[in-house]
């Protein structure tokens, strides 16, 4: 059965959500975190309930509602989310709380809305959806997770329409552990010039993006979503993408545009330059995390970018690595590993 996008929204550190510009003007930042630019809540979230939500949970729901709106479906089937860190804003608030307080009454809204399950879980009880659930926590596969989970609901017959997403938030504590960790760069460079040097590191930063899946044609659906792949920390690579792509009746050569989780960072992209310069070297390439920064589940906006590039029918100048043909792309394959463990291949094809 296939498994088409109906709609598709992102939150994240471009102007990408309502946004009918499609990066036509990127936003430039100088540091080693992005910021994400947040949208007016109170269209989507009651005021009085918007001072008691963490970030990552504002961004979910209005994710959640937006792309619900620009489907023109007010229900669900079910609800699916991935997220490797859940809401860490509320995780340090009741573990501070725990400290200070030397373990005696804590109160427990930090501890409630701290699950990873939370931003789900509020989705659900606004738009009082009683059926199916669930969140993935797998790292840097969990959004990945989520989908491949949303697609066995769809090709089960268990419902016609599932709202699958993914967030993350980085607070200031989290960003300064990971930058010890090695993860992010120590001098400031500008997102627009990632790649420009070799240096250890990358920018990190957050986001949000939601999509409605269904199994029914339209002539409104973005795309389809063909087939969706995980693998840890795979023996052969190319052999497995080779796979991958053969599996769902396809040549390399009938891929007209490849979109690589390429983040700045030499360990991280060595990869990627060893498939660009071998498996790939014949395809059109793109890179979308100087524009979002790298969280554990980038991979969702890299399928929003896909998505939009597939209904558009054009790549935007600043995706583009390698010149992509004239003519619209019709499959785009999205390759992405987080710290070379997490390996995720998406197949998207146009409708």
């Amino acid at each position: 059965m296939k498994v088409f996008i109906r709609s598709a929204a992102a939150i994240s550190a471009q102007d990408t959500f309502r946004n009918e510009g499609f990066l036509d003007q990127p936003v430039e930042y100088t540091g080693t975190r992005l910021p994400v630019i947040e949208p007016d809540y109170k269209e989507y979230i009651d005021p009085k309930l918007i001072r008691r939500m963490s970030h990552v949970i504002k961004r979910g729901v209005a994710a959640a509602k937006q792309c619900l709106n620009e489907a023109n479906i007010e229900m669900p089937g079910a609800v699916i989310t991935g997220t490797a860190f859940g809401c860490m804003e509320d995780t340090i608030t009741f573990l501070t709380r725990i400290v200070e307080g030397d373990e005696e009454m804590l109160p427990p809204t930090a501890f409630i809305q701290s699950t990873h399950n939370t931003v789900a879980a509020q989705i659900a009880l606004m738009l009082k959806c009683h059926e199916y659930n669930n969140t993935f926590v797998h790292k840097g596969i969990s959004f990945e997770s989520a989908l491949t989970d949303a697609v066995m609901l769809l090709n089960e017959g268990d419902t016609d329409t599932v709202l699958a997403g993914g967030t993350e938030e980085m607070v200031e504590t989290s960003f300064k552990v990971l930058t010890r960790l090695g993860l992010y760069k120590r001098h400031p460079v500008s997102n627009l010039n990632l790649f420009d040097e070799d240096s250890k590191g990358t920018i990190g930063s957050e986001g949000a993006a939601f999509f409605l899946l269904t199994a029914e044609p339209s002539d409104e659906n973005m795309a389809e979503l063909v087939a969706v792949r995980t693998l840890y920390k795979p023996d052969d690579l190319q052999k497995a993408i080779n796979s991958f792509v053969s599996a769902n009746g396809l040549r390399l050569d009938d891929i007209d545009l490849l979109i690589t989780g390429k983040n700045g960072d030499i360990r991280n992209d060595s990869v990627y330059k060893d498939l660009q310069n071998d498996l790939f070297k014949n395809i059109p390439a793109g890179n979308y995390k100087h524009l979002c920064g790298e969280y554990p589940v980038s991979a969702s906006f890299a399928l929003w970018l896909a998505a939009n590039i597939l209904k558009k029918g054009m790549v935007p100048p600043v995706v583009s690595e390698k010149k992509a043909n004239d003519q619209p792309p019709k499959k785009i394959l999205i390759y992405n590993h987080y710290q070379n463990k997490y390996h995720s291949l998406m197949l998207v094809s146009a409708v």
